[in-house]
């Protein structure tokens, strides 16, 4: 299989790579720690529509490149914001085995794009890939496959939190089971190869597969996840979290996309990541049809012959 990962220092290889796709998804029509008694959950504020800090903005860590965030968590105490671990690298886009690819160590400011315009200042707190290599992790499921980090928030913009997905809503819950083959996903992305175009963001796809145990899972949407969306949040069809985009799978399913599952990485960060116990935070109400949106512009991708890969 030929993976790259897909935060933004990954653009000009993509470029070569993958013309015609980015072009393609330009132009597609809209569409395991003891437990612990946590204080009182750090709840986020902000209403949806109007919250700067929400799952789909930007994230620049500084010396890495620009992705996408996903989800948001709490400590109890703190609040995250989900990234893709890779979204740190300061190796090649292809380098994409966290046990062995160069990062930026933990402490690194991260910039957060607020949806107002506005530049707030996080700090990565988590790394699949730090907390991997500093363990000498050897499970090759691991290694390759989790991909999740979480970008502290400061608690000065705490009332600024949404944790809603917009478009779709949710998350509902955290998904803990794996995927059907032809099973509907929902996600999205904020690219910069998307020109700032708010109605590519959203995107329906497929699950195709899985590998690594469980650990990833590959979809197809009606444009992949390129440059930028890595770290993109995916709900399942009842609006559960499950996954975070992470790599754009060039070979055996060109244009497909790898997910890592996010149960498992969290199982991973609360079993060793030292933050405490991390829990997802719920949004708001899940929709999989948007009122006045057509139809149409959320297709369902065919992709290849389910069972292909």
């Amino acid at each position: 299989m030929y993976l790259m990962a897909i935060g933004s220092r990954g653009l000009a290889a993509a470029a070569a790579a993958i013309g015609v796709i980015a072009l393609t998804a330009l132009a597609t029509p809209a569409a395991t720690a003891a437990p612990a008694t946590p204080a009182a959950p750090a709840a986020p504020a902000a209403p949806a529509e109007e919250a700067p800090i929400r799952p789909g903005v930007t994230l620049d860590t500084a010396g890495a490149g620009t992705c996408t965030s996903n989800f948001v968590f709490t400590n109890g105490s703190d609040l995250f914001i989900g990234q893709a671990a890779h979204c740190a690298g300061t190796g090649d886009a292809t380098e994409t085995d966290g046990c062995d690819s160069g990062t930026l160590p933990l402490g690194t400011e991260v910039i957060i794009a607020a949806a107002d315009g506005s530049k707030r200042s996080g700090t990565l707190a988590y790394s699949s890939w730090v907390t991997m290599q500093d363990r000498g992790e050897t499970d090759p499921a691991a290694c390759a496959y989790n991909d999740f980090a979480l970008v502290k928030i400061a608690d000065t913009d705490a009332a600024d939190v949404s944790p809603t997905v917009p478009f779709f809503g949710g998350p509902t819950g955290l998904r803990t089971t794996g995927l059907t083959l032809g099973e509907q996903v929902y996600t999205y992305g904020n690219s910069p190869l998307r020109l700032g175009i708010e109605l590519l963001s959203p995107k329906v796809g497929v699950a195709a597969g899985d590998e690594g145990g469980g650990f990833s899972h590959t979809v197809y949407t009606l444009s992949p996840g390129v440059p930028g969306d890595s770290g993109s949040a995916f709900l399942d069809g009842d609006g559960r979290a499950f996954g975070v985009l992470s790599t754009l799978n060039l070979a055996p399913l060109p244009a497909s996309n790898g997910l890592t599952d996010l149960a498992k990485a969290l199982a991973y960060a609360n079993a060793y990541g030292g933050v405490g116990t991390i829990s997802l935070v719920p949004g708001g109400p899940f929709t999989t049809s948007p009122e006045g949106v057509s139809p149409m512009a959320l297709a369902t991708p065919a992709g290849p012959a389910l069972g292909d890969a």
